[in-house]
């Protein structure tokens, strides 16, 4: 029987946004916009709808005048991808 895919992370933007926060320490909203080719608006929705869920922390500060927005994986979050990942490698098995 095939595993169901977690839905949150079926999106391909919010997969891409989690993907991305594995590699690297932290990233701020810019680094992760150009990276994935996001709007800002549809970026911004993607990643509340992640931070809602425990799969990344978020941190909102000003920075000098300019406001900034970090995001960072959280363990939840980890365990829910590698979780995805394996579901999706039973897909290709069977």
């Amino acid at each position: 029987m095939f595993k169901e895919l977690d839905p949150l992370l079926h999106s391909q933007l919010r997969l891409a946004v989690v993907s991305l926060l594995l590699s690297v320490d932290e990233a701020d909203f810019v680094f992760i916009k150009e990276k994935t080719g996001a709007t800002a608006g549809n970026l911004s929705v993607q990643i509340d709808k992640l931070n809602e869920a425990g799969y990344i922390e978020v941190r909102k500060f000003i920075d000098g005048k300019k406001p900034r927005t970090v995001c960072k994986i959280t363990q939840i979050g980890i365990e829910a991808f590698d979780k995805y990942v394996k579901a999706l490698q039973d897909y290709i098995k069977k």
